[in-house]
This record gives structure tokens, C-alpha cells and sequence, in this order.
């Protein structure tokens, strides 16, 4: 069988630039393109040389939040980090609020909603940092 690994996911908010923004402060990610797209919107991906998260807008987006009923279109994303520590002291600096923190087997994690109400789930399977 091939092996298959996830290289992306394209998630449509009201302001990519926000978005990558958080995402580049929480995780230390990068840019690595950003551009029009091929409908006329905004796009921009942001993540790591192994992979990304598109962030984009439509042609016509007001750069309103796009905010979704929790599981519409998607329940949560969740992202592996080594200190979760930091990141959840990161995720407060932006103005974010963690909740739902929770350690169980196999790791920590907790969650939060960024300003379109998407929800991410940000989990550590390293020990606490002392």
C-alpha cells in the first residue's frame, strides 16, 4: 500500500491574514505562499516545509468572521505541539481563550476557537514542561 500523509487542509475564514497571523504566532510557522486564487479570492498558506493550512477568502469576502455552528463545516483541528505551556501562553497573548483543558492518555491538550469560530484542539504527548 502507498503511504498516504496529509500535505494540507484549506480552510475558507473572513481574514486570511488574521488567520495566518495567529497561526504563525501560536506555532512559529511560516508563510509559504500567499496569493490570489484561482476563483479570485485571497489565499494563504502557512505551516512547515512537511505541510500547511490554507487559509483564503472568497472573491467577495467583507473580512467578516465566517462563524459555523461547532461541527459545521468541520468539528476541530487538532495540532501536535512539544510545549504546551507556551503555546497555550501564546494563544492568550493573541487574545485567544484556552478551555476545556484535559490530560488523559495518551497526552495534554486543550482547545480554542479562533475569530471565525473555528475550534482547535492543541495537544502535547511530551512530558510537562517543568
Amino acid at each position: 500500500m502507498t503511504q498516504a500523509i496529509l500535505e494540507h487542509v484549506n480552510i475558507t475564514v473572513g481574514n486570511p491574514e488574521q488567520t495566518a497571523a495567529m497561526l504563525s504566532h501560536l506555532f512559529d510557522w511560516n508563510i509559504r505562499w500567499q496569493g490570489q486564487t484561482a476563483s479570485g479570492g485571497h489565499a494563504i498558506h502557512v505551516g512547515t516545509p512537511a505541510g500547511y493550512i490554507a487559509v483564503s477568502t472568497p472573491k467577495a469576502s467583507d473580512g467578516i468572521p465566517l462563524a459555523h455552528g461547532k461541527g459545521r463545516p468541520l468539528n476541530h483541528v487538532g495540532i501536535e505541539v512539544t510545549n504546551l505551556d507556551d503555546v497555550e501562553r501564546r494563544a492568550q497573548e493573541f487574545g485567544l481563550t484556552p478551555f476545556n483543558h484535559d490530560d488523559y492518555e495518551p497526552g495534554r491538550r486543550f482547545y480554542l476557537f479562533d475569530n471565525d469560530g473555528i475550534e482547535w484542539e492543541i495537544v502535547s504527548y511530551a512530558s510537562p514542561q517543568a
